[in-house]
């Protein structure tokens, strides 16, 4: 069976979207994650496959405890991005998000969270680019009761894109580069965000009416931090 028909059937399994947090000398990060399940019920154990790359992986890896926010449709493409794309290498997430420390010291972000658990690591199974944790479920909370977000609907209505450390993850070809030009709408290639001129980026201040092509060089995408040359115009 060929790569690409085999990404399309996996394609198909279905998910939910997580933050998987963990902490180590006194630091604090988490992940978006689209890799975590129930494996046992009684006790109830779960699995979760964590990057090697990532900040995450060497929290858990040297804790042994993580936790797991389940969000809900209310988070936004921009929140999903805070996790899914940037490094806690370079900023502390959990300062931007509203969060409690648990019982094993993870933080639990119960911003956009219908419910939150921590975990206790019982075993590792080491996938080459990642690692499965397995843990044990110690304790948990419902924070709200509400509609879960999952990974389909990020994808199909949300219009949102995979971290290229994400076990689902598939290359996607980028348009010619002679798509940049123009006044228009442009999309970013790493995280999905659209920049539209008509809106601007007041955040970042760029006020409404400024083209792309007219944004600094400076200027980067405010979900996943890439330059301006990661975006395509939208066609």
């Amino acid at each position: 069976m060929a790569g690409d028909v085999r990404q399309t059937v996996l394609d198909n399994c279905s998910y939910g979207l997580y933050i998987v947090t963990s902490h180590l000398d006194g630091r604090l990060n988490g992940q978006i994650s689209d890799a975590l399940m129930q494996v046992t019920a009684v006790p109830p154990r779960v699995a979760v496959s964590i990057n090697k790359n990532e900040l995450t992986h060497e929290f858990i890896t040297k804790s042994r405890v993580f936790a797991v926010s389940i969000l809900s449709k209310s988070a936004d493409v921009r929140f999903i991005g805070l996790f899914g794309f940037r490094t806690g290498r370079d900023i502390d997430k959990l300062s931007q998000v509203q969060h409690k420390i648990g019982k094993t010291g993870c933080p639990l972000v119960t911003e956009h969270a219908v419910s939150v658990f921590e975990a206790q690591v019982r075993e590792t199974v080491d996938l080459e680019t990642h690692t499965a944790f397995i843990g044990d479920v110690l304790r948990g909370e419902i924070i709200e009761d509400t509609e879960v977000l999952t990974y389909a609907y990020y994808i199909s209505e949300m219009k949102g894109k995979v971290s290229k450390h994400s076990p689902s993850y598939h290359r996607v070809i980028k348009p010619p580069a002679e798509t940049m030009s123009g006044p228009g709408k442009y999309i970013c290639n790493v995280c999905g965000y659209v920049y539209d001129p008509a809106v601007g980026d007041p955040d970042n201040g760029i006020s409404p009416g400024n083209a792309f092509n007219d944004l600094p060089d400076k200027w980067v995408c405010p979900i996943c931090g890439v330059g301006k040359n990661e975006f395509v115009k939208k066609q």
